[in-house]
């Protein structure tokens, strides 16, 4: 959804279209994107007034998100609908009086935005011992956790908070991102046949460094973590396993593929068949019927029922991208 809506950013005005944080945590994708003329910034102040903006999939703390309309023109805030979930948790349970653990990685832009909901009342921790250290707690306790946790790190802590906080709150429904646990579920099915795992991603992606923990958890003798083929090692043999984290495009990993130059085949291992899909941000759906429409009216022709984004749903991320970069060097 992020991917493809910025990709509309980068149709509809003219360069620069600022970024708020990349996007996702994909060096490939923030690569093809700063190519298209997308600027990057980690600060606000960096933007010059009144230039169009897209916040990131991870989510942005309240008052980042009102400084960024006072500053941009148009702002369109690309969250993933996972973490706005959660940031609603953590907004319902710290108004009624619970002290809230929130399990993620300290330095992660998810982490930073959904403590900044309420930051009196959250406590962040990373693993089992800070969780041992936390002292008994006179309010209730809830447990909030960053989508993008391995299934394993979050099973302990979560095992662990149960023993330790009997009348502990937790969501019905994980809030664990379903592409990202898919992945592991996958992987921790190649261990049990690949000799070498190769894992698509970046470093700072929170997903993908799960995907690579998994992988030598449930047995790997050999995990190498790559951002593109030409970061493969000479000498990999026999059976390779691939995965990629949940924002490598599609285009990539079939890149990955080739270089290895399977002699005996491919195997897909299938653990689900996903069929979720996020619609783009109001935002971004306001924006483009208002262009609809004003386009209609400029040529006096009749204004239809369709929307540019009526084959959302049947278009890949990938697969826009690569159109708008195709489209791009033909201009």
């Amino acid at each position: 959804m992020a991917i493809k809506s910025l990709t509309w950013m980068v149709r509809v005005f003219e360069p620069p279209v600022f970024c708020y944080h990349e996007i996702v945590h994909n060096k490939i994708i923030v690569d093809r994107f700063k190519n298209l003329g997308v600027i990057f910034v980690d600060d606000i102040s960096e933007v010059p007034r009144g230039a169009p903006v897209m916040l990131s999939a991870h989510g942005s703390a309240p008052e980042l998100v009102a400084r960024v309309h006072a500053v941009s023109g148009i702002t369109v805030d690309a969250v993933c609908p996972l973490v706005t979930k959660v940031h609603h948790e953590v907004k319902v349970r710290s108004k009624r009086g619970y002290s809230i653990i929130y399990v993620g990685h300290k330095e992660h832009d998810e982490a930073i935005g959904t403590m900044a909901i309420a930051p009196e009342s959250v406590t962040l921790i990373e693993n089992e011992e800070q969780l041992v250290q936390l002292p008994d707690s006179p309010e209730p306790v809830a447990m909030i956790n960053q989508t993008t946790l391995s299934l394993d790190e979050w099973a302990g802590i979560r095992e662990l908070a149960e023993r330790k906080f009997p009348n502990l709150w937790m969501a019905n429904r994980s809030d664990l991102c379903f592409a990202t646990t898919n992945r592991q579920l996958a992987i921790r099915e190649i261990t049990k046949i690949a000799d070498t795992v190769v894992v698509i991603g970046s470093a700072n992606s929170s997903n993908t460094v799960a995907l690579e923990k998994t992988a030598w958890r449930y047995g790997a003798r050999k995990v190498y973590r790559i951002n593109n083929p030409s970061e493969l090692p000479d000498d990999i043999g026999g059976i390779v396993g691939i995965t990629a984290g949940a924002s490598a495009p599609e285009d990539l990993v079939q890149a990955v593929v080739d270089k290895l130059n399977p002699q005996l085949g491919v195997q897909e291992i299938c653990v689900t068949d996903e069929d979720e899909y996020f619609p783009p941000p109001p935002e971004l759906r306001d924006l483009l019927r208002a262009i609809s429409a004003a386009v209609a009216l400029a040529f006096a022709a009749p204004l239809g029922s369709d929307s540019p984004l009526d084959a959302d749903r049947l278009t890949s991320a990938s697969s826009t991208l690569n159109e708008l970069r195709t489209q791009t060097s033909i201009m």
